[in-house]
């Protein structure tokens, strides 16, 4: 069974500050994550979903994925969507 994630973007990017987008957009992602917002093994919100909650461009949101994927927080399935991984990767520091 196949169930869509309620995904509330409470934090936005803000695009004056100088930290790169797609490194806020993959913070905020990150907090979703390990606040269990987003819990392991449910999807990750469309990169449509993302870019119009976020105002920010495709290329941003697969930039700030591809962060999480080199995290080892997320991982991607070509034709089925993008994942939080189960279980998750112990926590740095």
């Amino acid at each position: 069974m196949f169930c869509l994630v309620s995904y509330r973007g409470d934090v936005t990017v803000d695009h004056f500050d100088a930290t790169p987008l797609y490194v806020q957009l993959a913070a905020i992602l990150r907090r979703a994550i390990e606040s269990g917002q987003i819990k392991p093994r449910q999807p990750v919100p469309s990169e449509s979903y993302l870019m119009g909650e976020h105002g920010v461009s495709r290329g941003t949101v697969r930039h700030a994925l591809e962060i999480l994927r080199d995290e080892g927080l997320i991982q991607t399935f070509p034709g089925r969507g993008t994942f939080v991984n189960d279980p998750l990767p112990p926590r740095k520091g």
